[in-house]
C-alpha cells in the first residue's frame, strides 16, 4: 500500500494517476523561468549580432533569423530532452532540463504521464523541425532560393503539431492542468507563440512564393 500511495504523491492532474518514483522538483518556478528567459534572450541577442553580417537584410529578416534560432534550439534541446528522457520525473540531480518538464507538467500532465501522442509530436518536432529551423537561419542569411519554401514548410508543421497537441487534449477531456493558473500560463500562453508567429510567417512566405512564381511566369511570356 505504501508504494501505491507514494506513486500518487505528485502535483499533477488527474491526481489518481500513478507516477511511480516521482521526485519533486529542486528548483523554484522563478529560477526555472528566469534561466529560460535569460537563455532565450542570449540566443536572440547573439543571432541579432550575427545577422548584421548578412548583406542587405531587412530588420524583419533579421528578426526572423532570431525566431528560427530560438525555436530551433528550443525544439532540439528542450523537446529533444523530453522525447528521449522518459523518466525525467525521477531525476534526483536537479538537472535543469528535467526541472523544466517537472514544472511544465503542472500545466499539462500528459508530459509526466508520457502520453503517446505528446511523445510522438515532440519527438518528431525535435528531430525534424529543430534542425530545419536552424537551416532556415542559414537560408535567410545567405538568401537561398528555398528560404520561403522552407519557412512555409516548417511553419505549417508547427501549426499542425500545435493543433494535434490541443485537439487531442480536448478529446481526452482537457483535465491535465493542476490549476487554472497553470492552465492559462503554461498550456495556453506558452504555446500561443507557436500559433501566432507560424501563422504570420506562413502568410508572408506564401505571398513571397506566389509573387516569385508570378514574376517568373511574366518573364517567360516576355521572352516568347
Amino acid at each position: 500500500m505504501e508504494g501505491s500511495d507514494s506513486a500518487l504523491n505528485h502535483p499533477y492532474s488527474p491526481q489518481n494517476v500513478k507516477l511511480p518514483g516521482y521526485v519533486p522538483g529542486f528548483l523554484s518556478q522563478a529560477t526555472i523561468l528566469g534561466v529560460y528567459g535569460l537563455a532565450s534572450l542570449f540566443v536572440v541577442f547573439v543571432t541579432w549580432l550575427i545577422s548584421r553580417r548578412a548583406p542587405k537584410k531587412s530588420k524583419l529578416d533579421r528578426w526572423l533569423m532570431c525566431w528560427w534560432a530560438f525555436t530551433g534550439l528550443t525544439h532540439i534541446i528542450l523537446e529533444g530532452y523530453f522525447a528521449f528522457s522518459p523518466e525525467f520525473y525521477k531525476d534526483t540531480t536537479a538537472c535543469y532540463l528535467a526541472e523544466v518538464w517537472k514544472e511544465y507538467s503542472k500545466g499539462d500532465s500528459r508530459y509526466a504521464f508520457r502520453d503517446a501522442g505528446v511523445v510522438a509530436v515532440e519527438g518528431l518536432t525535435a528531430v525534424i523541425e529543430g534542425p530545419a529551423c536552424l537551416l532556415a537561419v542559414y537560408a535567410i542569411a545567405k538568401g537561398k532560393s528555398y528560404s520561403y519554401v522552407l519557412q512555409l514548410a516548417i511553419s505549417l508543421g508547427q501549426l499542425y503539431g500545435t493543433a494535434v497537441y490541443f485537439i487531442t487534449a480536448l478529446l481526452e477531456g482537457d483535465h491535465f492542468a493542476a490549476s487554472p493558473f497553470y492552465y492559462n500560463a503554461y498550456y495556453i500562453a506558452v504555446n500561443a507563440s507557436w500559433i501566432v508567429i507560424p501563422t504570420l510567417i506562413s502568410i508572408r512566405s506564401w505571398k513571397r512564393i506566389c509573387a516569385a512564381v508570378q514574376a517568373q511566369g511574366q518573364k517567360k511570356n516576355k521572352t516568347r
